[in-house]
């Protein structure tokens, strides 16, 4: 595998602030610099449209998946395609996003900077209102010859970035439910709602060269469906099969030049709708559900949420707990979407070998965060524990030499910009916050971050949580300043499941004081060590 960027040791050792990259220790080590930068990648012929020692790329965006699938040793969920890629890869048990909620996340990953610095906590606000010269890692691409396509949701939807893009971003056109009946009751129910109220969201400010939506206001009313639906129905009646064919036919369009594509699906988000053949996967009555259905003990109430988001569907409880029968529709609804995603992901790689393309594209597969289900007596994302912000990770890079292996290094969704512009001998801005990957696909289990950082506001506060080898430490702080209001503290090796909070217990006491000067430090804290000299 290829895996030298055409700069020096040097510069590398001055973009050590952005992400440790391996240096060249040796007179073999420049020989071999000075071979990668003169010859193309893997011995590949440069072809018209191709600049030889670059890799395509394809990345796939996965809404609200959770770490689990087959290679994730999570056996009960159907994903073959998933872990097929996985055995040609190197999969990151322990990834984890910024902030578990779409645009906030998927900012932070496209930008290779945390919340803080993107200023992008909401569903509502365009990052180029707050950083309107920022170089995304999709536009990184195009800047150096890269033909770069959207497809599907890759920003959050409404605030996608035109920059990004060699040709306009593309969104699926078919309903989200796949039931006549479902789609009539929706289609009424909002017809009456508009008369009422008018347009459910307003463009409240646009960029005036570009026209694009820099802030709309939050939806003034919902008019949602049931939560979970099995319409029986071919994938592609569905928008995720429809992307899935879009997608090939972008491929065989852009085959001989250059790319970076992004496809985004839009499952296992709610509602849980998929085609029936993926709920006869599963036997529902059968289907485990959440085992600590309940709030950790001594868990402050800032931590937890009402799952608001789940509340807008029909046949959902306005509020209080759900029905057991209840939670294994909701399940089941997961496993399904989740499989039917894996489905289309397995028709898309198939037909990167068909192309003659897999020798030459990086794939990468991610969910931006994770997703609640029933665990603490919740659903859906928006917290710091360990459910919420932990989703699935996989590269798969030509010729690495890791393929079907797996690092339990401490990674983190900033991480993803650095490790394809390194792999792909692209210079690495900078002002990212993330550290190259790259020296994990030469080694797994080499001593990598002491920490992954997320964080979550509520009203006034914000949650800093940091993930240790152990430890996940949060401290909920307020806006303006000020001492914590409220501090968990779970034992990963004794509590993996984060149920009782040791933050209030004194003979926990310096270990509180230990992790909170940690977090403190921030990620600049927890870097990798250098290589050694």
């Amino acid at each position: 595998m290829a895996m030298f960027s055409c700069t020096t040791s040097v510069e590398r050792e001055d973009r050590h602030a952005a992400g440790p990259h391996r240096g060249v220790r040796s007179f073999l080590g420049v020989v071999a610099l000075m071979m990668a930068c003169a010859l193309p990648v893997l011995g590949q012929a440069a072809e018209p449209g191709k600049q030889a020692g670059r890799y395509n790329v394809l990345m796939i965006a996965v809404d609200d998946l959770r770490p689990e699938a087959g290679c994730y040793g999570v056996p009960v969920i159907k994903t073959p395609h998933i872990d097929a890629l996985a055995a040609e890869g190197l999969v990151f048990n322990r990834a984890y996003c910024q902030q578990a909620v779409c645009s906030p996340s998927r900012t932070s990953l496209l930008l290779g900077r945390r919340p803080d610095t993107t200023q992008i906590y909401d569903l509502q606000t365009h990052f180029r209102k707050t950083l309107p010269d920022v170089v995304t890692l999709p536009q990184h691409f195009k800047n150096h010859g890269y033909h770069t396509q959207g497809l599907s949701k890759i920003y959050h939807g409404g605030l996608d970035d035109p920059a990004s893009w060699s040709v306009p971003h593309w969104t699926p056109k078919k309903p989200s439910y796949g039931k006549p009946e479902t789609l009539a009751d929706i289609a009424q129910r909002r017809q009456e709602k508009q008369k009422k109220m008018g347009p459910a969201t307003q463009v409240l400010e646009r960029d005036p060269k570009t026209g694009i939506p820099l802030k709309v206001t939050a939806p003034k009313y919902r008019v949602y469906g049931p939560a979970w639906e099995d319409p029986d129905v071919p994938d592609d009646a569905l928008p995720d099969g429809e992307t899935t064919n879009h997608a090939i036919e972008i491929l065989r369009q852009i085959k001989d030049k250059r790319f970076f594509l992004a496809v985004g699906y839009l499952k296992p988000h709610l509602p849980f709708v998929a085609p029936k053949r993926y709920y006869d996967l599963y036997q529902k009555s059968e289907i485990p559900l959440a085992p600590n259905p309940f709030p950790p003990k001594d868990c402050p109430q800032i931590a937890l949420t009402d799952w608001g988001e789940l509340r807008a569907y029909m046949g959902i409880p306005a509020k209080g707990p759900l029905s057991e029968e209840m939670a294994r529709d909701l399940v089941h609804g997961y496993y399904a979407a989740t499989s039917y995603v894996d489905a289309q992901i397995g028709k898309l790689l198939a037909e990167v070998e068909r192309l003659g393309l897999k020798d030459e594209t990086i794939v990468v597969l991610w969910g931006d965060h994770g997703w609640h289900l029933g665990d603490h007596g919740l659903w859906c994302k928006h917290t710091n524990f360990e459910n919420a912000t932990r989703s699935l990770l996989i590269f798969r890079v030509p010729g690495q030499k890791t393929a079907g292996q797996k690092t339990d290094a401490l990674v983190e969704f900033v991480d993803i910009y650095p490790t394809l512009c390194e792999l792909c001998n692209l210079p690495i801005p900078e002002g990212l916050e993330g550290t190259s990957l790259v020296p994990l696909f030469e080694d797994p289990n080499r001593p990598w971050k002491k920490a992954a950082f997320s964080q979550y506001p509520r009203s006034g506060v914000m949650g800093y949580s940091m993930r240790t080898d152990r430890y996940r430490y949060t401290e909920w702080r307020p806006r303006k300043g000020g001492e914590p209001v409220a501090v968990e503290l779970y034992d990963h090796a004794e509590d993996p499941q984060e149920n009782v909070n040791l933050a209030n217990r004194p003979e926990y006491q310096n270990l509180v004081n230990e992790l909170k000067k940690q977090l403190e430090a921030g990620w600049q804290g927890a870097l990798p060590p250098k290589p050694a000299e």
